[in-house]
């Protein structure tokens, strides 16, 4: 296509945008809110998972050996756990580490007052299991309580599930959303582009019987369609770098100090940016092909 063209059918697409006034502002708005939500759903879902990535790298399975098990016992027991399926590590933590290692998580104020347990040791030896993976703690968990020479098992198991079942719900709320959404701002693109059609029905008609190729009459909505998408693409875009900025520099400490360290402003936003921007752009240009395919046939 000659770059003259190309102007023309950009031109055109816009002329046709300004022409239909309130539909025109009906389809943007219902991209840019449509893409607003995404754009935040996107944001909260990739600190959750990283939320979620963070607690699983911590997420390991206590088990607190029998204060009667001798040495032999100890070693037996270890070697059972590491011939459990799905254990990737088992490391042996005596009680004297473990009550130092319970102390340096402490607090000053409250370092002074566990200090004086290192008098009568209260803490059984124990070991450190991880399983392969998150998911499968669990299941190496309930393995590891069945075997013998065993006092306690722990792995945070509430932790665990409601983690799970958090991530796994905002994703789901998240992706009915954006599809729910999606839908709607294709609709009333598609209604605009149609409104646009039917009053060049006849014009399209007559350059369809002089021998214009369906590609050419396309061309004009499907600059329609792409200008509706990006344009309804830039506020989402600018709120969503703008805002999350705003709430890294202004509470991302906070954050930090009560969950979980945020993820940097960029390249995250710019990488929302660009899947917002060519979402926009899909569903314009989608609704636009499918408005005008029934009216080139002649």
């Amino acid at each position: 296509m000659k770059f003259r063209t190309l102007v023309r059918h950009v031109k055109e697409g816009g002329k046709n945008l300004a022409r239909n006034g309130w539909m025109t502002f009906a389809s943007i708005s219902a991209v840019t809110i449509m893409l607003l939500v995404v754009g935040i759903f996107l944001v909260l879902i990739l600190n959750l998972n990283h939320l979620a990535s963070s607690v699983e790298e911590d997420i390991e399975i206590k088990v607190f050996i029998d204060l009667t098990a001798t040495e032999e016992q100890q070693q037996e027991l270890k070697q059972k756990i590491e011939a459990i399926p799905d254990v990737k590590s088992v490391i042996y933590v005596n009680k004297e580490e473990g009550l130092e290692q319970f102390i340096d998580s402490m607090d000053e104020v409250r370092k002074q007052v566990f200090e004086l347990l290192r008098a009568e040791n209260p803490f059984n030896d124990a070991f450190i299991v991880r399983a392969d993976t998150p998911q499968l703690t669990e299941e190496v968990a309930k393995k590891i309580e069945k075997l013998p020479y065993i006092d306690n098992v722990n792995y945070g198991q509430d932790l665990v599930k409601r983690l799970f079942e958090v991530t796994s719900l905002a994703r789901n709320i998240g992706l009915a959303l954006i599809v729910g959404m999606m839908f709607t701002a294709m609709f009333l693109i598609a209604n605009t582009i149609k409104i646009t059609i039917i009053a060049r029905k006849r014009e399209i008609q007559i350059m369809k019987l002089v021998g214009a190729t369906n590609w050419f009459i396309r061309w004009p909505f499907f600059v329609e369609g792409v200008l509706l998408g990006a344009i309804g693409s830039i506020i989402p875009i600018i709120v969503i770098i703008g805002g999350y900025q705003y709430i890294y520099e202004s509470f991302g400490k906070r954050i930090e100090a009560l969950l979980f360290q945020m993820l940097p402003v960029f390249p995250h936003t710019i990488q929302i940016s660009l899947i917002l921007l060519l979402v926009g752009v899909f569903i314009g240009v989608w609704g636009s092909m499918m408005s005008i395919r029934k009216f080139l046939k002649v």
